[in-house]
């Protein structure tokens, strides 16, 4: 039987999200690689003890996440029930549905026959009763906006959603969609962006509107896929992602053009008595609207490295600027 660390919550700052009465862990863990069913089950339970040791309550799911897409819900549900059923109160577990799944005209996207039938699938393969965060996942440009937002008020009046969110939206549909759930009453209260010193696209307007209709923000890719941390700065390893021609996310294109940047980075965080890694996540914390940033974890150690960011999560004025100083130059 697993016993969890009394002293978990001590080592963790929790933030409200939005205006919310929700609170979240700094850091989260998310299930978006390394929890398929082609990962080590006896690895990612290890990797689960370990975050919910050190204060990670927060588990960020999907229905696609794998591979294969389903097998990380299924693989975290049969982790959950042995290991961490008696601590489901103390444990925010969320997922989200929008992209390909099935096949046929019902398996994607933002539909109400989607959603529905996407969450009741993803609480079946995690074995939970409800979640306590549904996201649409990805907005959809054939639905009405009103019938996703639907879709997703009635998950939390038949219990199968405590909260909602969505991700990957624009500004302008983030406040569109705030203004029909506030019209509802629904608990509409977080946005999934992507956000890191590379990718600062949130910044141009999305941060505005979350903070005007009082959302949080959860953010993944905070390390660029590894771009962001001591991986590249002595060029690109044989047995790296950004070597590998099938890798959609990271290509050793956008590694060369970076590295010049990166290593300046570095020089900065090494000042701060971080690694470029712990740096990079403090970074993101730095912004107000962002509640918890997600990380990604293949190996404990790994995770307990991303954790050390939280010792200094605190920039002086010239840290910020010889940052911005380092993005802002031209390759």
């Amino acid at each position: 039987m697993y016993c969890a660390n009394e002293h978990r919550y001590e080592k963790m700052q929790y933030r409200r999200v939005g205006r919310s009465g929700l609170k979240l862990p700094e850091i989260s863990l998310g299930f978006w690689h390394n929890f398929g069913d082609v990962d080590n089950l006896a690895n990612q339970r290890e990797i689960m003890h370990t975050a919910f040791d050190n204060g990670i309550t927060h588990f960020d799911l999907a229905n696609n996440y794998g591979p294969p897409a389903g097998s990380a819900e299924k693989n975290f549900g049969r982790i959950f029930k042995e290991d961490f059923a008696n601590y489901r109160d103390e444990i925010i577990v969320s997922s989200k549905a929008g992209y390909y799944m099935w096949p046929g005209p019902y398996g994607e996207w933002g539909s109400k026959k989607n959603l529905i039938a996407s969450c009741d699938q993803s609480l079946k393969r995690t074995g939970l009763d409800y979640f306590d965060i549904f996201y649409h996942h990805r907005p959809d440009p054939d639905t009405p906006l009103v019938e996703t937002a639907h879709a997703l008020d009635l998950l939390v009046k038949q219990g199968k959603a405590l909260y909602v969110g969505v991700s990957n939206y624009s500004p302008a549909d983030t406040a569109a969609i705030a203004k029909i759930f506030k019209n509802w009453q629904t608990p509409f209260i977080i946005h999934q962006p992507s956000y890191n010193m590379f990718n600062r696209k949130i910044e141009e307007g999305l941060t505005d509107v979350l903070a005007t209709e009082g959302l949080g923000a959860i953010v993944f890719s905070p390390l660029a896929q590894g771009l962001l941390t001591n991986r590249y700065l002595k060029g690109i390893p044989a047995d790296s992602r950004a070597n590998r021609s099938d890798s959609p996310f990271l290509s050793s294109e956008q590694v060369e053009q970076t590295l010049a940047k990166v290593r300046q980075l570095n020089e900065i965080a090494l000042k701060r008595g971080q690694t470029l890694a712990e740096m990079a996540l403090a970074w993101n914390l730095r912004q107000p609207t962002v509640a918890s940033v997600l990380i990604g974890a293949s190996r404990v150690s790994q995770l307990e490295d991303n954790l050390k960011a939280l010792d200094n999560t605190t920039f002086s004025k010239a840290e910020l600027s010889a940052i911005d100083t380092v993005l802002n130059k031209k390759s």
